[in-house]
């Protein structure tokens, strides 16, 4: 591996059985549109009157549209006629920064890596908390090196409950057991322990550091590095 990137190892045991299955949480792993999303949510607030900031929109990473929301109305209650005109501007705002991305904005490592997972035979799913996953999956001309795209609302309950990615598995046609996780969010590693499958931790330990291995980010792995750590022991 590429000493870009650099781990850490949990004392966390994990299953040994042979990985089938690769799940993808979406931003931050595959692609970085968190200055998107700061920059909608910021405009959102701002018509709105919401006290935000970088480091609000920090605590919203993970979370789905809604709930980061409710977080940034911090209690106030309002008609659920207005969350949802609120949700929806919030949506048509990201939908015209959807419109812009290429393959350009895939993260460090992240094409290379598709291609040595695809060529080892794993399936591949995209598990995200995103409603837009869908719509940036194809601009940035992944789709076809993905099994299945879902996210949390497919499901009933979002991230850090394990549904998203039990739901991934499951359209893979593969156990929990079978798989890895890639996740950069704190709520999305929860979720993905919880689903009882192996994770890998993209970013920093304060924020993904419940998960078996923490790494910087994609750049530099190669599938065989990841059936060294969980399979060949």
């Amino acid at each position: 591996m590429n000493s870009s990137a650099s781990v850490m190892s949990s004392t966390r045991s994990v299953p040994s059985v042979a990985l089938r299955g690769a799940i993808f949480d979406m931003d931050g792993v595959l692609t970085d549109t968190i200055e998107f999303h700061y920059q909608t949510w910021q405009r959102l607030a701002d018509e709105e009157g919401i006290p935000f900031d970088r480091q609000a929109n920090e605590a919203l990473r993970g979370l789905s549209r809604r709930d980061s929301l409710l977080r940034m109305l911090d209690g106030r209650r309002l008609p659920e006629e207005t969350i949802q005109t609120l949700l929806d501007r919030k949506n048509q705002y990201f939908r015209e920064f959807v419109e812009t991305m290429t393959s350009e904005h895939l993260l460090p490592g992240v094409r290379s890596f598709l291609d040595e997972v695809r060529a080892a035979g794993i399936k591949t799913a995209v598990a995200s908390a995103s409603q837009n996953v869908y719509a940036v999956i194809e601009q940035l001309g992944i789709a076809e090196d993905i099994d299945t795209i879902t996210n949390v609302y497919c499901v009933d309950r979002p991230k850090p409950a394990p549904d998203v990615f039990l739901h991934a598995a499951e359209q893979l046609g593969l156990s929990p057991q079978d798989c890895v996780v890639f996740e950069d969010a704190e709520s999305g590693v929860e979720a993905a322990l919880a689903a009882k499958m192996r994770v890998v931790g993209l970013g920093p330990a304060e924020r993904v550091g419940a998960a078996h291995w923490v790494l910087p980010g994609l750049d530099g792995l190669h599938w065989s590095d990841v059936t060294a750590k969980f399979v060949d022991r």
